[in-house]
């Protein structure tokens, strides 16, 4: 496999990691107060995982244009 299918394969793994997290926050915030302990642990996790979202299409755009 080479690289570029490789990056393509942890963005998308990433996205789809992204998009649960995204909907757990939604849920979360449609639920409160129930729950409320979790909002900082799961907007953690939410925030890492975009980051590293990010930073793996950055990646991927920079192989492509090489």
């Amino acid at each position: 496999m080479s690289d570029v299918e490789t990056l393509k394969a942890e963005v998308k793994k990433l996205s789809s990691r992204a998009t649960a997290l995204k909907m757990d926050l939604h849920d979360l915030a449609e639920d409160l107060p129930i729950n409320w302990q979790s909002i900082m642990d799961i907007a953690q996790k939410t925030y890492s995982t975009y980051e590293a979202l990010e930073a793996k299409r950055a990646e991927l755009k920079q192989l492509e244009d090489a």
